[in-house]
């Protein structure tokens, strides 16, 4: 029996597991994953390189009309290039993610960065994850989610990526830091952070990775192969 190739899409809050869950999925399936929040943390990247002001709204247009922004499948797994340079590692500073929600809501550069991803996938056999894949990038996706977590479980994720490259933030620091992202992705004019028609939340708070990812597959296994 043939398989469909689905277009899964995945969203939710900081650290609430979509990259995980996304790429294991993504992996089992043999699918193409998508990580769009890395694409806008390549964007924050040229910002900050080239000193432009987040609130400078001529100015970004005119650096996103500038840059490309790709990702790429090698035998290292996904990797973000900016401009052809591979800047995967250097997307999840504390600076980057400070500043990521205010460049991410500028309206040239989510226009600029969806069409993209709708490019990537368009063929469908993608795992897309951010803020906005069932509500805006692929509101007719075959399968959606939306993720969440506790704050707590989420602070602590997020100190483990930061440890992981050598930083130690203040736990306090980092609950506020992802208070307040949490705040400017819900309010923003631009495909706000909201849960999509139909998506199925899943609260990871308690789950295990291997749990989480398992729903995922289970969903789009029987979906792959369900008359239509």
């Amino acid at each position: 029996m043939s398989r469909r190739k689905l277009v899964i899409a995945i969203d939710g809050p900081a650290a609430s597991g979509k990259s995980t869950t996304a790429r294991l999925a993504a992996e089992a399936l043999g699918y193409l994953h998508i990580d769009t929040g890395a694409m806008y943390r390549a964007v924050t990247l040229a910002v900050i390189r080239e000193g432009v002001d987040t609130l400078d709204v001529d100015a970004i247009g005119k650096l996103v009309a500038r840059i490309r922004v790709e990702e790429r499948q090698s035998a290292a797994g996904r990797r973000v290039f900016l401009n052809d340079e591979d800047v995967t590692d250097a997307l999840r500073t504390p600076e980057i993610t400070r500043t990521v929600s205010a460049v991410a809501a500028q309206p040239v550069v989510r226009s600029a960065m969806v069409g993209e991803q709708r490019r990537m996938g368009a063929d469908g056999g993608v795992v897309l994850e951010g803020r906005d894949i069932g509500t805006v990038v692929f509101p007719d996706a075959d399968l959606k989610f939306f993720l969440i977590a506790g704050i707590e479980a989420r602070a602590r994720r997020r100190l483990r990526d930061l440890d992981a490259i050598g930083e130690r933030p203040d736990v306090d620091r980092l609950r506020e830091e992802i208070e307040e992202r949490d705040r400017l992705d819900s309010t923003r004019s631009a495909s706000p952070l909201r849960r999509a028609d139909g998506a199925i939340l899943l609260d990871t708070s308690n789950l295990t990775i291997p749990e989480q990812v398992d729903v995922v597959v289970r969903a789009a296994r029987h979906l792959e192969t369900k008359e239509t």
